[in-house]
C-alpha cells in the first residue's frame, strides 16, 4: 500500500507541476530523446537548461516514467552568467559551468515551500564560504564569529539577500578544491545576468522546488 501511495503521490506532484507550469512555460507536446538521457545516470527529474545567447537560457523540466522520458515544462527563461557558459567553472569568472550536476539541498530567505529536498530558511548569519577550509560549503555564524572571511572580495556571499528568497544548491565542485569554482544556485531572478548561476521567475522556481526530490540533477549545455 506504501509502494502505492508513493507512486499515486508521484503522479499527482507531476501533474500538478505540469498544470502550474503551464503559464510559464511553452506547450508541452509529444517528447523526443532529451539531449541529455545518456548522462544523467538513474536520475528521473532533469532541469535542463540549454543557452539561446549571450546571458539566457531556456529551461526545459523532465521527468521518467514507466514510458521514458516526459517533458513537464519547456522554455522557461532563465538568466545565467553574464559571460554566458564555460566548459568548467572558476573563481571569479562569471559563466555558468555546462555539465551535470546533482542538486543538493535548497535554501531561502522565504520559509520552505514544501518538496522532497532538505529546506533551509536563512538568517543573516548564514553564508556561502569561499575561504580557507570551509570553501564552497554553507557555513552558519554570526559575522564577528566566522572562522573565514567573510568581506565579498574574498568570494563570499551572504545568502540572507532577495536574489536568494528561494534557492536550490548545484553539486559544483564537490571536491572543494580552491580556485574551481563554488556557490552555484538554481535561484530567484532579478532580471539581470548572474555570476554563473541559474535564475528564474521566483514563482516559477517555487514550483519546481516542491516537485524536486533527491536524485534530481540539472543538465547544462550552449
Amino acid at each position: 500500500m506504501r509502494r502505492v501511495l508513493s507512486r499515486l503521490a508521484a503522479v499527482v506532484s507531476t501533474v500538478a507541476l505540469a498544470a502550474a507550469l503551464a503559464v510559464a512555460s511553452a506547450p508541452v507536446g509529444a517528447a523526443d530523446a532529451p539531449w541529455f538521457q545518456s548522462r544523467v545516470g538513474n536520475a528521473t527529474q532533469v532541469l535542463s537548461v540549454v543557452g539561446t545567447g549571450g546571458s539566457t537560457a531556456k529551461m526545459d523540466v523532465w521527468q521518467r516514467g514507466a514510458t521514458g522520458w516526459q517533458p513537464v515544462g519547456t522554455g522557461i527563461p532563465t538568466l545565467i552568467g553574464s559571460a554566458g557558459m564555460a566548459p568548467e567553472a572558476r573563481d571569479n569568472v562569471p559563466a555558468t559551468p555546462m555539465g551535470v550536476y546533482s542538486l543538493d539541498f535548497a535554501f531561502g530567505t522565504q520559509p520552505n515551500p514544501g518538496g522532497g529536498l532538505k529546506y533551509y530558511q536563512t538568517t543573516p548569519d548564514y553564508w556561502w564560504s569561499s575561504d580557507g577550509p570551509t570553501y564552497n560549503t554553507m557555513q552558519v555564524c554570526k559575522k564577528a564569529d566566522c572562522p573565514f572571511n567573510t568581506s565579498p572580495a574574498s568570494g563570499t556571499e551572504n545568502l540572507y539577500i532577495p536574489a536568494y528568497a528561494h534557492a536550490i544548491v548545484m553539486g559544483v565542485n564537490k571536491e572543494r578544491i580552491p580556485g574551481r569554482g563554488g556557490a552555484f544556485f538554481v535561484h530567484t531572478s532579478n532580471g539581470s545576468p548572474t555570476a554563473g548561476c541559474v535564475a528564474l521567475d521566483d514563482a516559477t522556481l517555487v514550483k519546481i522546488i516542491q516537485w524536486l526530490q533527491p536524485g534530481a540533477v540539472i543538465a547544462i549545455a550552449q
